[in-house]
């Protein structure tokens, strides 16, 4: 896997180093997750809220595997080597781990973030990891812009285009 700025790739055993650092020097600690499949403005869009939420962002990258297990064997359409290479290029993303996990609850517990950053596709009471950061009094915020850009939309529109 080639990821070059600065190797923001780490292991999740890293980040928890990284985070209780982080929190013990007064940093607010925030996680953002998805999958980033064909990245577009919405999800850079989301990660620079995500990122003003706090002093460091980490962001958890599903992995392939996941990927496909909650999305279906056509996805994803670009591999987690290449999505997390274009996350890592930009500036709003501190860190980056992958799970292969259905949800984020293991990466959160391991970091125990101050803010659990989700984007505008779910509500705060729709988030299934919110119950899991109120067990240290973290918070969950919705940020980014109102959903309007998805892989999904964004496949279609090419499909319509060049067929």
């Amino acid at each position: 896997m080639s990821v070059l700025p600065g190797s923001k790739l780490i292991s999740l055993e890293e980040a928890r180093v990284i985070a209780e650092g982080a929190r013990g020097a007064g940093r607010r600690v925030v996680v953002a997750n998805g999958a980033f499949d064909m990245l577009h403005v919405g999800h850079a869009r989301y990660l620079a809220a995500a990122r003003a939420a706090g002093d460091v962002l980490f962001v958890a990258v599903n992995s392939d595997a996941s990927v496909r297990a909650s999305k279906g064997p056509l996805r994803p359409v670009v591999p987690e080597a290449e999505r997390v290479e274009l996350l890592a290029n930009l500036d709003c993303v501190d860190w980056i781990v992958l799970f292969d996990e259905p949800t984020v609850a293991e990466v959160l517990r391991a970091l125990k973030p101050h803010v659990h950053a989700k984007g505008t596709d779910y509500t705060v009471e729709t988030v299934p990891e919110r119950a899991v950061v109120a067990e240290w009094g973290g918070e969950t915020v919705i940020c980014g812009d109102p959903k309007e850009h998805a892989t999904t939309d964004l496949v279609a529109e090419i499909l319509k285009r060049f067929r």
